[in-house]
């Protein structure tokens, strides 16, 4: 489990690709050591698992399951990623809960400024999850916990402050790049609930 409030980014070193995986290292101040190898590291939305630590990197294994549903299936050496390490009992949840388990991809449609802010226009490459945008609800987007400001037929709205900018990959992104969406756990249960 994590919370959506980035700290880290990373850069991808290397990629391994096998016929339906593949094994990717990153460059990145995180601190992990030995004991958490094994251990659960959300990259880029992703809740991937950390396999190994070796001269200053550290090395995921991405299942063909993780390559269909997010963006990993087109990732690049050079490549800049979000990562969050997974929560510790008694910590601060300053975001919103996130599994790490991307539900879909989504298209950048439109990017402006309003002040120092960035204001962000997505559409859901799968129109049939657009059931579960509900304006001011909480979203993931590449692993940053953000809150959804207007929804319209065929997409949503963002904005996002110039500290968050900062401190993640999303200040990278142009029209027409693809991110990994998750979207509000709590409204997923709740939809199923009721229907």
């Amino acid at each position: 489990m994590f919370n959506g409030i980035i700290f880290y980014t990373g850069i991808i070193k290397s990629i391994k690709k096998e016929s339906k995986s593949c094994l990717i290292s990153i460059k990145s101040n995180l601190k992990v050591g030995s004991k958490d190898i094994g251990s659960s590291i959300c990259c880029d939305g992703v809740c991937l698992t950390l396999s190994k630590i070796k001269s200053g990197l550290i090395f995921f294994y991405i299942s063909n399951e993780t390559l269909k549903r997010s963006t990993f299936n087109k990732v690049r050496i050079g490549q800049v990623v979000n990562l969050e390490k997974s929560l510790v009992f008694g910590q601060k949840i300053s975001g919103h809960f996130v599994q790490g388990h991307v539900d879909a991809v989504a298209k950048i449609k439109k990017v402006s400024f309003i002040d120092k802010s960035w204001f962000l226009r997505l559409k859901l490459l799968n129109n049939r999850l657009n059931k579960f945008l509900e304006e001011k609800a909480s979203i993931t987007i590449n692993g940053v916990s953000l809150t959804i400001s207007k929804v319209t037929k065929d997409s949503f709205d963002l904005n996002i402050i110039p500290h968050t900018l900062k401190l993640t990959n999303l200040k990278n992104l142009k029209t027409k790049d693809i991110v990994n969406v998750e979207l509000d756990i709590f409204g997923k249960y709740i939809y199923k609930y009721n229907h």
